[in-house]
């Protein structure tokens, strides 16, 4: 139980401090450090929390810690890993953009915090990739790329809220008919 508990704080503190750009960049983290480093649950648990995390309103991050910590560590394990990802972020906020505010001006400092960017991109672009391998698997890639061009073509083209297009495809989880295999 307490080696679940120092894995859940270190797994948690880790992706909270170095997910630089908020819970975006902290999604890779958090599933490199939960599933691949600890093994507290597996890629498809990990796979369906995301999802459900992502239909809730609130910070995503904050969000996976306190269900990742609970299923896995109980009310202990839920303190532990939001306490984990919330308060070092709060005194790093605090020390950095005391920092950044004195040294703004700095050629360093401008070219770091530029230079962040394409490294968040390229993790989304990972995790992106790993989600449509595991749509492929689910639901095939005729389902799978009609869903991602009817919800690009929703929020990109037509700016319909993200919230309402997982609201529309939970909708219509619970009418399509599921075969064999987890396949429409």
């Amino acid at each position: 139980m307490l080696k679940t508990q120092k894995e859940i704080f270190i797994a948690f503190f880790r992706s909270g401090l170095l997910g630089f750009g908020g819970g975006p960049s902290a999604i890779p983290m958090v599933h490199k450090e939960v599933v691949e480093i600890y093994g507290l649950m597996t890629d498809e648990e990990f796979t369906n929390i995301l999802a459900i995390a992502n239909t809730l309103p609130g910070p995503i991050n904050t969000k996976m810690a306190g269900y990742i910590g609970y299923r896995v560590g109980g009310i202990l394990g839920l303190i532990n890993a939001l306490s984990a990802t919330v308060l070092p972020t709060a005194v790093a906020l605090i020390l950095f953009l005391t920092v950044l505010r004195e040294y703004k001006d700095l050629p360093f400092i401008q070219g770091m915090t530029h230079g962040v960017v394409p490294i968040v991109g390229v993790m989304m672009a990972v995790l992106t990739w790993d989600f449509l391998k595991k749509s492929q698997k689910s639901l095939g890639w005729k389902i799978g790329g009609l869903i991602f061009i009817v919800s690009f073509i929703a929020m990109i083209i037509l700016g319909v809220h993200p919230g309402i297009v997982i609201v529309g495809l939970l909708v219509l989880s619970f009418i399509l008919p599921v075969g064999k295999g987890g396949k429409i």
